[in-house]
């Protein structure tokens, strides 16, 4: 080989390292031997937030609705985007469960199927000894499990947490740690967590996840004790016998120092913890406080962790189409992720070893309606985006066909629509769309508490290690690849 060959090969072979190493070829370099000493493994983080039902039209609604039309949310920040496909194994418009376990193992599943291989069926729950429809039906045969992004960080030997402010044993942090062919099983899935005790789910390895914070302590405790397990068990005592720090409320909470202990059970609620509209700071923290917390403790272990952070009632506003409580949560979540980017820079400034990925599992069926001029961010004295719709011409009060106003929120579907003519809502006005409690006008009428989710494609923001990687319109299933290779699990 002449000299110009040489160089053109030893150039090539410096630019192919160079560029390949947030490939798969990254993984064929044989990793240097640490010297004792002198070589110290960084720690590697993830921290995977997720807005149950955030929908793209919440979250442009919840950032006018904080800081205005041309404000930012820390979302919007993010350097790294994509769309997510949402649609589960056997329907278009998915439900929490399979959308989840998608992000969580990579598997297509059906809906209210709790990660598990493609072929379980969800199997209706049976009235249990306690009268309680939570009896197990799954049957034998039913499918197999599917591996989690969780339980590969526990085989390595990370730090888990699972934060939410919905029940923790409903569908989304389930499907983070638990198995099972039917969402509300949850009985069967709160035993899930208990290490070495019946129902243990043993991918979680001797001690399981470090941290659990939410609500739905009713399906931790037996029914003598105001819960709803008939089995008689109580997992909060037996828990706690594992060693884990335990919190009932905002005070009990706060007495804990995060970064001198090393397992968390807080379950603040019986069943979801309250909407951020209506919390009481000093019975429950805030998500954002629950967040840094659960940071400490997973903190403690020197070779990094996986936490998982959902805002749950997000969606459980969007389905009672009570708009400002559904804003008011996705803020609450944004705050959250402020917090834990804050508090992750301050031990990994440009976060070489931690990545921080934000999404939804599903749409809603919210939608901004009219050509409403601009209102600025909502305040006293100013409804904002909750208002009705204004004309961005005149300022006047745009009208319906039937000479009615109209709010610029609305949904596709939902309990609360007019069945004849609008012309009685003549009298509609910001102060009545505004109000905490107001639901929203939908196009089609369903029960109460009945709006649905939407099929749409979901936001995906990233930032940290490996965050470069996503892009594009991109399947569910495919997070889940992403996140584990970015975090080497």
């Amino acid at each position: 080989m002449n000299r110009k060959s040489l160089l053109i090969a030893g150039l090539t072979t410096a630019l192919l390292a160079a560029c390949g190493s947030d490939s798969d070829n990254a993984a064929a370099t044989p990793t240097p031997t640490p010297t004792p000493g002198i070589d110290v493994p960084q720690p590697k983080n993830v921290i995977f937030f997720l807005g149950d039902g955030m929908g793209m039209t919440t979250m442009t609604a919840a950032r006018i609705y904080a800081v205005g039309e041309d404000g930012e949310l820390t979302m919007d920040t993010l350097p790294e985007t994509a769309f997510v496909k949402t649609f589960s194994n056997d329907a278009q418009v998915t439900d929490s469960a399979p959308s989840m376990a998608a992000y969580m193992t990579g598997v297509k599943m059906n809906n209210e199927v709790i990660s598990m291989s493609q072929d379980t069926k969800a199997v209706d729950p049976v009235i249990d000894a306690a009268g309680n429809r939570l009896g197990n039906n799954c049957g034998t045969g039913n499918g197999t499990p599917a591996t989690t992004l969780l339980e590969l960080a526990k085989a390595q030997g990370l730090g888990t947490g699972v934060v939410s402010t919905a029940r923790v044993t409903h569908a989304t942090p389930a499907a983070t740690y638990s198995h099972i062919c039917h969402r509300d099983l949850e009985n069967d899935i709160a035993a899930a967590l208990v290490p070495g005790a019946t129902g243990y789910n043993s991918a979680l390895g001797s001690t399981g996840l470090d941290v659990i914070m939410g609500g739905g302590s009713q399906f931790f405790k037996p029914v003598k004790d105001g819960g709803r397990r008939a089995d008689g068990r109580d997992l909060v005592a037996e828990l706690k016998a594992k060693n884990y720090a335990v919190a009932g409320n905002a005070a009990e909470f706060g007495a804990i120092d995060g970064t001198k202990t090393d397992k968390l059970l807080a379950l603040f609620t019986s069943s979801h913890m309250s909407y951020d509209l209506d919390r009481d700071p000093a019975k429950e923290p805030s998500l954002a406080d629950m967040t840094t917390k659960a940071m400490d403790v997973l903190a403690r272990n020197g070779k990094g962790y996986f936490l998982m952070v959902e805002a749950g009632r997000i969606d459980h506003a969007l389905h009672e189409t009570t708009a400002k409580k559904a804003l008011q949560d996705t803020v609450a979540f944004d705050n959250a992720i402020k917090a834990a980017i804050a508090k992750a820079k301050a031990s990994d400034p440009e976060l070489k070893n931690t990545l921080i990925v934000v999404t939804a599992d599903h749409d809603h069926t919210l939608v901004l309606n009219g050509y409403a001029k601009r209102t600025g961010k909502s305040a006293a004295g100013n409804a904002g985006v909750l208002g009705v719709v204004k004309n961005y011409v005149t300022g006047e009060v745009d009208r319906d066909l039937d000479g009615a106003p109209y709010s610029i929120i609305g949904f596709g579907n939902g309990e609360h629509r007019v069945q004849a003519s609008r012309a009685g809502q003549a009298g509609l006005d910001d102060n009545a769309t505004s109000a905490n409690t107001y639901h929203q006008e939908a196009a089609v009428r369903m029960g109460v508490g009945s709006e649905t989710h939407g099929g749409t494609d979901v936001f995906l923001g990233a930032i940290g290690k490996g965050a470069d990687t996503f892009s594009g319109t991109i399947d569910n299933t495919k997070v889940f690849s992403l996140v584990k290779n970015a975090a080497g699990l």
